[in-house]
């Protein structure tokens, strides 16, 4: 977080006496102007090009993925997630898996991280790798589609991500800077008299 976007975000903590503020909108970056429609149109664009790019393993539709990327970083968890889109959770986790977003309890891990990804390079089966990191296979098998998602975001420098990011977390805090302006402003002219003669 840059030091301007700490200090807004300060400002709205002091003003509203609330905390919501979260770390994806501390992250916040990019333009607080643009309305919900350019958010969406810019949205969708990074859906469909980074599908073209990289080749989604779920065929989903473009308003299926928009809708799962807006309640991943609304903080929906994969199945109200799969409530709202009508699927099942297991698609839901692919879809998300090809949007490479990574909730943090899958990376969040009890186990060595470099020692998995130099005995992954040396093509030890997951039972190997379970026996030498202690752990039990099925924690091996979820981290290794963890760290394949983590790979194939980091050959294109976290492009999609960060767009998504960008937009969404920008929607939020404006929302939020909306919210602060309207009260505030009640607030200033509580009990003010208005004469306006014509």
């Amino acid at each position: 977080m840059n030091e301007k976007t700490a200090e807004l975000r300060d400002i709205f903590i002091d003003v509203t006496d609330d905390d919501t503020i979260t770390e994806k909108q501390e992250e916040t970056r990019g333009s607080l102007t643009e309305d919900e429609r350019e958010i969406r149109t810019k949205l969708r664009d990074a859906i469909e090009r980074m599908n073209d790019q990289l080749a989604f393993e779920t065929d989903l539709s473009t308003d299926t993925y928009e809708t799962i990327v807006r309640g991943f970083y609304d903080g929906a968890g994969d199945t109200a997630l799969a409530d709202r889109v009508d699927r099942d959770r297991e698609t839901v986790v692919q879809a998300r898996h090809d949007l490479h977003l990574v909730r943090d309890r899958e990376s969040d891990v009890a186990f060595d991280t470099d020692a998995f990804r130099r005995l992954r390079t040396e093509d030890h089966t997951d039972e190997e790798i379970a026996d030498r990191l202690d752990v039990p296979e099925s924690t091996v098998v979820t981290y290794r589609r963890v760290a394949e998602i983590e790979d194939k975001r980091r050959r294109v420098n976290s492009r999609y991500t960060d767009e998504f990011e960008e937009l969404l977390t920008d929607a939020d805090l404006r929302e939020h800077t909306e919210d602060v302006a309207e009260t505030g402003l009640d607030e200033a002219t509580e009990g003010m008299e208005t004469d306006v003669s014509m």
